[in-house]
């Protein structure tokens, strides 16, 4: 799984401890931004030891927050229906970062101390006046700079391990990229397509014939209108206002679509279309349906060039997930893991 880097994960202890409102600059801004802040400190219970060290559930509410960003949109909360598994999820990675850890430790890897007042000075930056982080000293370490030094200090030997076992082995070869592409030819065949924005007068489910009938007029009188209009723009203003399905909000405008995706009836007539075409109705389901027909796309075969710097980011992502889980397999080996209730 890709994710931030673990000194940007770190900063989330700054987003808990300043006040949502308060500016700051630089990465703090964005994960001030981005993750809810908390209206009570979490405690210090321990959620998993690994090796004997403790897990707390303040280590694992921030990362549970980094997994799952747009918690403040959810009044500072993650949605019931998806807390269990982000728990599991960021329960499953503190662990994984501890293990991490250990191993950097047991190879008595190092961090230059230039380049640890350096990230020390790049963390201070990111507060908005030093009140502001000597509050968070306060509530988040007991004032102590030399506990968030340790801390920043554990995040890059974390960095510095993955950066040798998954970083550096994750690059892609041009030519596997070309090879990818040679293939998975069905993955970059695209498909024959046509561009239409829709109208539709929706049919009641227990409509009698007779409401059908009424129903099929105004769907008639709508038709007069739609092909008095001679734009996209004014079918789409049409659409907004005489449409009752969900795509009346984007004007009618389905963007370009396959056949197979689209209901029989309404999928026959409108590959039979002419650009700026507008169809008779159409009855499908449980509507009467009228097509303006934007473009019609040929199926074609996308060019390696076009596709060559995705595949290579797709296949790149794939490798460190693949290159983490090897890690994260082979550090669980030897260790023992208990998670607490």
């Amino acid at each position: 799984m890709m994710r931030p880097t673990l000194i940007s994960v770190f900063l989330i202890l700054a987003a808990l401890a300043a006040p949502a409102q308060a500016p700051a600059p630089s990465i703090a801004a964005k994960t001030v931004s981005t993750h809810a802040t908390t209206q009570t400190k979490p405690t210090a219970k321990v959620v998993a030891r690994v090796n004997g060290a403790a897990l707390t559930d303040a280590d694992l509410q921030r990362e549970m927050l980094a997994m799952f960003p747009y918690a403040r949109q959810h009044g500072g909360k993650i949605p019931p229906s998806m807390e269990a598994t982000v728990r599991q999820g960021a329960l499953q990675m503190i662990e994984f970062e501890e293990l991490v850890y250990q191993e950097a430790q047991r190879r008595k890897m190092q961090i230059n101390p230039g380049r640890l007042d350096y990230a020390m000075a790049e963390f201070r930056q990111q507060f908005d006046s030093e009140a502001t982080f000597q509050r968070f000293l306060k509530t988040e370490l007991h004032g102590s700079r030399k506990t968030l030094r340790d801390r920043i200090q554990r995040s890059l030997l974390i960095d510095r391990l993955l950066d040798l076992e998954v970083t550096s082995k994750s690059s892609v070869s041009d030519q596997e990229v070309r090879s990818y592409y040679d293939k998975n030819p069905a993955e970059f065949h695209v498909a024959e397509r046509v561009a239409v924005q829709t109208i539709s007068v929706v049919i009641p489910d227990d409509a009698t014939a007779k409401d059908e009938v009424t129903a099929r007029r105004h769907a008639e009188d709508v038709l007069k209108q739609a092909r008095a209009t001679k734009s996209y723009e004014e079918f789409g203003a049409l659409a907004e206002k005489a449409s009752d399905d969900e795509w009346r909000v984007m004007m009618g405008d389905h963007g370009a679509i396959e056949e197979g995706k689209m209901p029989p009836p309404v999928g026959k007539v409108a590959f039979a279309m002419k650009p700026g075409q507008i169809s008779d109705l159409i009855r499908a389901e449980n509507s009467f349906c009228i097509i303006r027909l934007n473009s019609h796309e040929a199926a074609k075969q996308l060019p390696f060039e076009q596709v060559r710097a995705q595949i290579k980011k797709n296949l790149q992502a794939r490798r460190v997930d693949q290159l983490r889980s090897a890690l994260n397999h082979q550090l669980r080996k030897t260790a023992k893991v208990t998670e607490l209730s």
